[in-house]
């Protein structure tokens, strides 16, 4: 029987930390040479509020990388997700330093020191089922467009930095009530449970590992989960178990699709889709078009993924 770790040979690691990294800026370099040397590529985010990425590479790599990572001062206990590739989902690998490992533009939030109660994938439907608690999604609308938990409200941002914003406006449905949140891989709403919790609320949770832990932990006929988990690489999106999802990506506008999405009329490979055909002019889908050309005509000579593609 063939496995699933022979079908999709490349390692997927999903992590992040908060933690107090005083000496971040001295990381960067020998983080860079470290993965390039082992054939590692993704994106690292240094900040000192911790580290954040994604990075994929074969199995020995990404072990070697975690163990590595988890033995700098204050980065034991990463919180990492693994899933499996058919194919290196990143075109090169970078390590940047940045002022928050995730944006939401607000000072002192300590997630390290003051984020929400954790939430084990296996007592999150017990939680989201319960009529007195508001869910909230903190990914950005186009990452809720491909999926997302039953009941769960969408704040229907662009971008992290509206999320304050827009907990500003609705705090009043939020007092007196549990709030439960979720993110792709919990960096976002451990943050944003710091931040509602910086506000004066007292029941605030967190889906621990995010919505990749639950979709490999939990059993798909025990999920609450309804579409596919957008992720941040070539495979666009995820499903339960974590198997590659069905989602691909407009090359026009970067907006994730949806099988659906592709059956609509303002669908055209490379050129436009539903997301971005109304606000795109004639002349950009000809200029789309004839880069698509390039992209097949790349494909066609060397039989590899062009990295406009």
């Amino acid at each position: 029987m063939t496995t699933a770790t022979e079908i999709q040979p490349v390692r997927v690691a999903a992590l992040y930390k908060f933690a107090r990294l005083d000496g971040y800026e001295a990381l960067r370099a020998p983080l860079a040479a470290f993965c390039c040397g082992r054939g590692i590529k993704g994106t690292l985010l240094l900040a000192r509020e911790g580290i954040n990425g994604t990075v994929a590479g074969s199995e020995e790599a990404i072990a070697a990388l975690v163990d590595h990572l988890q033995a700098i001062e204050g980065l034991a206990g990463l919180e990492v997700k693994y899933s499996a590739a058919a194919e290196m989902p990143f075109h090169r690998m970078k390590v940047r330093l940045k002022r928050e490992i995730v944006t939401m533009g607000v000072e002192d939030i300590d997630p390290a020191a003051s984020a929400g109660t954790y939430v084990a994938p296996a007592d999150w439907n017990a939680l989201i089922s319960d009529t007195d608690t508001l869910v909230i999604d903190t990914r950005n609308a186009y990452e809720v467009s491909l999926g997302t938990f039953q009941g769960a409200v969408d704040p229907k941002t662009t971008s992290f930095r509206e999320f304050p914003a827009w907990v500003e406006q609705h705090r009043g449905e939020l007092e007196g009530r549990k709030v439960a949140m979720f993110c792709t891989g919990g960096i976002r709403c451990e943050k944003a449970t710091a931040y509602v919790k910086s506000l004066g609320l007292k029941n605030v949770f967190h889906l621990k590992g995010g919505i990749l832990k639950y979709l490999e932990d939990v059993p798909a006929e025990e999920s609450l989960w309804q579409g596919e988990c957008f992720v941040f690489d070539e495979r666009v999106s995820v499903s339960h178990g974590l198997v590659e999802g069905e989602a691909e990506l407009c090359r026009a506008c970067r907006h994730p699709l949806t099988v659906e999405d592709r059956l609509s009329p303002k669908y055209a490979i490379g050129v436009s889709c539903p997301h971005c055909f109304e606000v795109r002019s004639d002349e950009d889908r000809e200029r789309y078009a004839e880069r698509h050309r390039q992209v097949e005509l790349a494909q066609a000579r060397g039989g590899k993924r062009h990295i406009g593609n």
